[in-house]
């Protein structure tokens, strides 16, 4: 029987999961905006600092398979309330670090459960809804991580410049700490006895060859944005001409489209997955080649940017929807995979803009690296989608999985 008030009885839940995705993209973004803080009172320089964000990002693609695998005996909730405790806490640790070296390893720490609260929470918000609004509650979640980009990461920017850089991961801290309870209280229970361990489903949903190609896809995509975002200030200061003033308005611009794209993104995923994968993608790779014209002209520059953070945002919630169709009945540790799969991107993308920038090529670069890691990532979809339909055939390419059974948030992490 159709539950018809299920979507409103969801919603409580869905806004207690995108605190906790609020509380995470502040938490990894913020350092950014208060990285010269950081250096001067710590006496490293700027450059140094900066592998407190490599340190983050290491520890999310890390931890995204590792906790999702220990927590196979637990319920998803249960798993959902230990991850954001254990974020409050390696926040509150990195506010009390007494030096560098320390910061480093909480940083580490920090980004630990990320993939695993993104990986868990996605599969927990698609089973709190129909299968036709899955992408789109599973959007709302990851709404919490775009909406932090408008309002966590420039507050914290601004914290972080007039009050310090310790009490930035203390408010985060407190932030992971109210999701913590947000969770607890409005994500539902469910009836009936815990269903048995099943970690070889989990690790045999890895073997999958589309799984693996939504994973590359994922990097592939990720990389494209990372490319310029890595580099979006010196981009915007020394070719486009905007003051330190002007660009932090445009990175609230950037946070606007990419709140946009992962709504609008999520509902056109709803209606035709592939195609729509497909279209971000190709736009994605239009939209950087655009960049390399109009970050000569600040309102075209503006404009392009907005679409840009809409388009890279929108793959979010469809490559999310994917790797969790194509992982079938064990979707955990698959859907926390393509988290850390982001954060490769994010490296990947930020050492190949830096090497044609320090090979003399300009600081537009990073937009022609930029659209061809795009065409790449369309063409690895591309395949993706054949072999899918090959399947489908009975061709014999590739099984297609069982899709996913909704439930609630009690289902043990290893079982669906």
């Amino acid at each position: 029987m159709t539950d018809d008030n299920r979507p409103a009885r969801a919603t409580p839940a869905l806004v207690a999961l995108a605190v906790g995705g609020f509380a995470i993209g502040t938490g990894e973004f913020a350092i950014m905006g208060i990285l010269p803080n950081v250096a001067s009172n710590l006496s490293v320089s700027i450059p140094t600092a900066g592998h407190l964000i490599s340190a983050y990002a290491l520890g999310v693609v890390v931890g995204a398979p590792l906790l999702i695998a220990l927590s196979t005996r637990l319920s998803r909730k249960a798993t959902l309330v230990a991850l954001m405790a254990a974020f409050a806490v390696g926040n509150s640790l990195s506010a009390l670090s007494p030096g560098y070296d320390w910061l480093l390893v909480t940083r580490f720490l920090s980004g630990l459960p990320h993939g695993a609260y993104f990986g868990v929470g996605a599969v927990v918000a698609g089973g709190l809804v129909e299968p036709a609004r899955r992408t789109r509650a599973m959007a709302m979640m990851f709404a919490g991580l775009t909406v932090s980009n408008v309002i966590g990461v420039p507050l914290s920017t601004f914290m972080g410049q007039h009050l310090g850089w310790r009490p930035v991961f203390w408010t985060v801290a407190a932030i992971g700490a109210l999701a913590c309870v947000s969770v607890l209280v409005a994500v539902p229970r469910a009836d009936g006895a815990a269903a048995p361990l099943r970690l070889g489903a989990e690790l045999r949903t890895l073997l999958r060859p589309l799984v693996w190609l939504s994973l590359l896809t994922a990097t592939l995509g990720g990389a494209s944005l990372f490319t310029v975002y890595s580099y979006i200030a010196p981009m915007l200061t020394r070719v486009s001409g905007f003051t330190p003033a002007g660009v932090t308005l445009l990175l609230v611009l950037f946070g606007v489209g990419m709140t946009t794209g992962n709504v609008v993104g999520a509902r056109l995923v709803d209606r035709a997955l592939m195609p729509a994968l497909y279209a971000f993608l190709a736009l994605e790779a239009v939209v950087c080649a655009l960049l390399l014209l109009t970050l000569h002209n600040r309102i075209a520059c503006a404009a392009t940017l907005f679409v840009f953070a809409a388009t890279t945002f929108a793959l979010a919630p469809a490559l999310q929807s994917r790797i969790i169709n194509e992982a079938g009945d064990a979707p955990n540790l698959a859907s926390g995979a393509i988290q850390a799969a982001f954060n490769v991107a994010n490296a990947l993308g930020a050492w190949l803009g830096g090497l044609v920038i320090a090979a003399g090529f300009g600081y537009t670069a990073p937009a022609a690296v930029a659209s061809a890691l795009a065409v790449c990532g369309l063409a690895v979809a591309a395949y993706s989608g054949r072999l899918e339909r090959t399947g489908r055939r009975g061709g014999g390419a590739v099984p297609l999985p069982p899709q996913p059974a909704h439930g609630t948030a009690d289902t043990p992490v290893a079982s669906r």
